[in-house]
């Protein structure tokens, strides 16, 4: 077969595209490169803005005070506990919510129309905050797996699946044979959603393992603390260097004074950001093929 030459204005295009993708792709890169530089540099270096493209006088002081830290290794297996065992939850009942949404049934569409309309309208966080506190489950692990359990739009991306994936005619043949919704959801629908099933772990993990405001209105016990609150609390603390309060104080007598503390707590500060965004980073590397099939669900009709 003859190969098409391209002309003059097709190359002009391709270098163009070239260059603007790759600027993008600068935009997008470099600050989690200079994140992670940063967080094995020498603290002068850092303060000084001398890290830019690799790291200067390796150093892992930063990682050292993070990792001593009792509180924020608490909070990281805080933060795991509440991914695991808040996403697994939040599948489950999305798949089951989805499964029963599937189905025809008398005020489908009144039904459809309620839980859509949670999409732009919630009962604001003061009668959250009652009901959470009247439940007895302010202050509880309990509360950062039972809030936010199911997103609207993660049910309708797995009602979608369902819909277009799963044939109706394997549901009448279910049903000839004698399988009721329970066996049929068990034994047929479960075992071909392992695509939807990976898609809403990457879509509620990632969620779950981001999210601190929950832990900010319903938490009270700092052994409680998810670590993007910690995190959160480290940031802040950086700000109000004179507070005896912050985060480093403790390194102030033993580092020389607070502005030793203060140069450890730059460097630190870049090794929590890495720490808290290598397991979202890790899991969207392993799913990231699944994370392109959520995004195409139901675009496309067969």
């Amino acid at each position: 077969m003859k190969r098409v030459r391209e002309t003059r204005q097709d190359r002009i295009f391709n270098v163009l595209n070239l260059v603007f993708w790759g600027i993008i792709l600068f935009i997008v890169l470099y600050p989690l490169w200079l994140i992670l530089i940063a967080s094995v540099s020498d603290p002068d270096a850092v303060l000084q803005a001398r890290v830019l493209i690799w790291p200067v006088d390796f150093s892992l002081m930063g990682y050292e005070a993070v990792f001593q830290n009792s509180e924020l290794l608490g909070s990281y297996l805080n933060s795991i506990f509440y991914t695991v065992a808040g996403s697994a939850l939040s599948v489950i009942i999305s798949l089951a919510a989805a499964y029963a949404l599937s189905r025809k049934f008398a005020g489908k569409k009144l039904v459809n129309l309620a839980i859509t309309f949670t999409m732009f309208f919630s009962g604001g966080l003061i009668p959250i905050f009652l009901n959470v506190r009247d439940l007895g489950l302010y202050n509880t692990r309990a509360v950062m797996i039972l809030m936010n359990l199911v997103s609207v739009w993660n049910l309708m991306v797995a009602r979608t699946y369902i819909q277009t994936s799963i044939p109706n005619d394997l549901y009448e043949a279910a049903v000839i044979d004698g399988a009721d919704h329970f066996t049929y959801f068990f034994r047929c629908v479960l075992p071909l959603s392992g695509t939807i099933v990976a898609v809403l772990s990457v879509y509620y993990g990632v969620a779950r393992w981001n999210d601190y405001f929950t832990g900010l209105v319903m938490l009270r016990d700092r052994g409680l603390y998810p670590l993007q609150l910690v995190l959160r609390e480290i940031l802040a603390s950086l700000t109000s260097t004179g507070s005896s309060d912050t985060f480093f104080a403790a390194y102030a007598d033993n580092l020389g004074g607070l502005q030793a503390a203060l140069r450890k707590a730059e460097v630190a500060k870049y090794c929590c950001i890495v720490v808290a965004t290598v397991p979202a980073v890790v899991l969207y590397i392993f799913m990231q093929k699944y994370f392109v099939k959520g995004v195409m669900i139901g675009s496309l009709k067969g």
